[in-house]
């Protein structure tokens, strides 16, 4: 899988924009299509990824260091501003908001849920 990534349009587009880049749409489509230019659920976030033909794990998972995590997954973060919808795939962070990193934005507190493609 190849991730291209998307910046949020906006401080609250966060996990629209992990969204667009797991399934590969414009951010401010998607967005139109969810009717949410606002704050992303985590309902949203599942529910999008599930109809997208990805399987997104039911449990939510605390995470401290980068090489617990698994190859695919979106990331909830407590960053000093807000909580935060964040991105990671294979060693590398797609960050809404602060861009393609080696380790995670400054976060308090920390969960993912993994993610995977749907086996056709």
């Amino acid at each position: 899988m190849k991730i291209e990534y998307v910046h949020e349009p906006d401080d609250l587009q966060c996990g629209q924009a992990v969204l667009a880049m797991l399934l590969n749409k414009d951010v401010r489509q998607l967005a139109d299509e969810l009717d949410n230019h606002r704050e992303t659920t985590l309902r949203e976030m599942k529910e999008t990824l599930r109809k997208g033909g990805f399987i997104v794990s039911d449990e939510r998972k605390q995470v401290s260091r980068r090489d617990e995590l698994p190859e695919l997954c979106f990331l909830s973060l407590e960053t000093p501003r807000c909580w935060h919808w964040s991105l990671y795939h294979a060693g590398v962070f797609y960050d809404p908001e602060h861009g393609i990193m080696d380790d995670f934005p400054e976060a308090a507190r920390k969960y993912y849920w993994e993610v995977r493609l749907r086996e056709e």
